[in-house]
């Protein structure tokens, strides 16, 4: 299979962690496994920074920019502000591209509050689609950031909407076909691709750190598991979770069987996870519940050697390793071959 996707943990250690530049104490929250944005440190308030480029979308590329990296902005408990898209375009890309692409991050960046203010763009030789980095700037009190590496043994572990909300919808699209010879209705498909407009965490994620969490954390490519693994050892504990609990919608779950899929290593953007105090539950329900989105409790953070071990519904106890496959590039690896 070819290696594609994010670096393993090993190499992430070896040769980016490692190599930072002169330190800067300013810098609260810097390169490190799991932690979703770097924040640095401005007196009473913090800059959340980050960075995420969109490399397999092709129809909705400047959409899917802004949010996905405004996301883990969010998740830092810091409204996303500024945004600076870095725009690779293929050799004679024409200008109906540049003008869809462009439209796609003003709606995206108006739809989040947020303003573009720099970047680049450039037709760049050897590439056969647009490729857009995107870079998302915001500002969070100093006193109420979140990082991934905050949970706590006793906390809850707290998911919203569904696993696999942005895989299902890249699913339901891009292997339309295949699922429609398995069986699968298009109702179901319609259904799907519909997800993705469900991919923003920002108004749940800033409702959660008013609330108080320990940690939060935006599963993407891993899915729900690669999420939860990033967060169990980041916070350098054992998180226990069990499937039975895990939210997972029915158009998810159709499609996953067809392609024989595992929902829970499926990229899962639109999906937020947070850990917390028991005592605090009530006010995190309250505060979700105003928004109108759905969630579950799902696990336990534990003393322990840190890891993730999961409960499956057939009775395995899967203990997940640090490094979790995304399952979408599996697909497409297989189609290939």
């Amino acid at each position: 299979m070819p290696k594609i996707g994010k670096l393993s943990p090993e190499l992430l250690a070896r040769y980016i962690f490692s190599r930072v530049g002169k330190p800067d104490p300013s810098v609260l929250v810097g390169p490190a496994y799991g932690e979703d944005s770097a924040i640095i440190d401005l007196g009473e308030f913090v800059l959340v920074a980050h960075s995420d480029p969109i490399t397999e979308a092709v129809e909705r590329v400047g959409w899917l920019a802004v949010h996905v990296a405004c996301n883990d902005v969010a998740v830092r408990g810091a409204r996303p502000r500024w945004l600076l898209p870095v725009l690779l375009l293929p050799e004679g890309c024409p200008e109906h591209i540049i003008d869809q692409i462009t439209a796609q991050i003003d709606q995206a960046a108006r739809e989040v509050s947020a303003m573009v203010v720099g970047g680049h763009t450039e037709r760049t030789p050897g590439l056969d689609r647009p490729i857009v980095s995107m870079t998302a700037l915001g500002i969070a009190p100093k006193d109420r950031y979140v990082i991934t590496g905050g949970a706590r043994p006793g906390d809850v572990v707290l998911m919203t909407k569904g696993a696999a909300i942005e895989g299902t919808a890249i699913l339901a699209t891009d292997f339309a076909a295949q699922l429609a010879q398995a069986g699968v209705p298009e109702e179901v498909l319609a259904r799907a691709r519909a997800f993705m407009a469900e991919i923003s965490v920002i108004p749940e994620a800033l409702a959660l750190a008013e609330v108080g969490v320990s940690s939060m954390h935006d599963p993407t490519e891993g899915g729900l598991l690669g999420g939860l693994a990033e967060l169990a050892h980041a916070s350098g504990r054992l998180v226990e979770i069990w499937e039975r609990d895990v939210l997972l919608r029915p158009e998810t779950r159709e499609i996953c069987q067809a392609l024989r899929v595992d929902s829970l290593r499926l990229i899962s953007s639109g999906c937020l996870l947070a850990t917390l105090p028991e005592e605090r539950l009530g006010k995190a329900a309250e505060a979700l519940g105003s928004l109108g989105v759905a969630w579950a409790v799902i696990g336990r953070v534990r003393e322990g050697p840190p890891g993730l071990v999961v409960h499956r519904l057939d009775g395995r106890v899967e203990r997940v390793g640090k490094f979790v496959p995304e399952e979408l590039a599996r697909l497409w690896a297989e189609r290939v071959e």
